[in-house]
């Protein structure tokens, strides 16, 4: 049995991947704040003897004292509402000063750690599909610059501590991933189609819909991570992690439509939003034997049913 930390745990991402890891037989503890998280989440782990929740933000020093084997760092805001506003600049912290923190501690316990970055390191492309070398074309005092540069720091932390600490990292970079456990009202694609669909609003495109994303259900996204983590010695990335099935944001609409039905509005593109999104996924097939299964419309499926269970957080009379 492993000890792992889990930051960000009571997230999307972060409670997918406690669950997975708990279910390997793996003893967990969930670090989290619960800004953009919710311990509802989690809250089928709370009575596991090898699951255990600490309310703490990563910005502060992180005191474990038990062993760690390994530590996953998801800790940040991934919803642009909650990093565009107010709480941009407790983003940039999130992103900066965490890595720090969870770096520090990994060198203490002589752990191996893996950074949550983004394919938002890549900006507005100018390279498709992005490949792990393309280093980006990013707005750095853009809207989305507290997210984007600041994961883009966090990654130049961990491969500084890689070299100059001996910290054994991994870094992946995560495409749009979708599924059970979103946060309704996380201001994602996905999650805002299914959402409005199911209270009886209109569906909200944002420019002219032909902008591209690549979608990967949240169950394809987790097994990576894992092989990621479990992946050889002095192997660090950065790997893309994401589905190149490649869809308009229009195409996902009438998706969504197909299955719920609702009524398509349009509005104003939002600044610095990429026009193309799309992962080139060659390294991680050929270094850690991984692709997605599931395709998008069994994926919305599974969403939906999901999101018809939470529908209370967020329909409007």
């Amino acid at each position: 049995m492993s000890t792992i930390l889990v930051t960000g745990g009571t997230g999307f991402l972060g409670s997918n991947l406690c669950a997975r890891l708990i279910a390997d037989g793996n003893r967990v503890i969930c670090l989290d704040n619960n800004y953009t998280g919710r311990l509802s989440n989690v809250e089928k782990l709370l009575d596991n003897p090898n699951f255990t929740f600490i309310k703490h933000d990563i910005c502060d020093p992180i005191d474990i004292t038990e062993k760690l084997d390994y530590i996953y760092n998801l800790a940040c805001p991934a919803s642009p509402p909650a990093y565009q506003g107010k709480h941009s600049i407790d983003t940039t912290k999130t992103c900066v000063f965490g890595a720090i923190n969870v770096l520090e501690l990994a060198k203490k316990h002589n752990a191996r750690v893996l950074q949550f970055s983004t394919s938002e390191v890549y900006g507005e492309p100018l390279v498709h599909p992005q490949v792990e070398t393309y280093r980006g074309n990013v707005n750095p005092i853009g809207i989305r610059a507290c997210y984007d540069e600041g994961k883009r720091c966090a990654e130049s932390l961990f491969f500084d501590y890689h070299r100059h600490c001996g910290v054994d990292i991994k870094v992946i970079r995560i495409f749009n991933t979708y599924g059970p456990n979103m946060d309704p009202n996380d201001g994602r694609v996905v999650s805002n189609f299914i959402c409005q669909a199911l209270s009886g609003q209109d569906i909200t495109i944002y420019g002219d819909g032909h902008q591209t994303r690549s979608f990967c259900y949240v169950d394809d996204l987790i097994e990576g991570i894992v092989r990621m983590m479990n992946s050889e010695t002095g192997f660090t990335g950065p790997v893309n992690l994401g589905n190149p099935g490649e869809f308009t944001i229009k195409e996902l609409a009438e998706m969504v439509v197909a299955k719920i039905g609702g009524h398509v509005v349009y509005k104003d593109l939002p600044s610095d939003d990429p026009t193309q999104r799309k992962p080139d996924i060659t390294l991680a097939k050929t270094k850690l034997g991984w692709e997605p299964k599931v395709v998008l419309s069994d994926g919305l499926d599974k969403t939906i049913e999901y999101f018809k269970t939470q529908i209370d957080l967020f329909k409007k009379d």
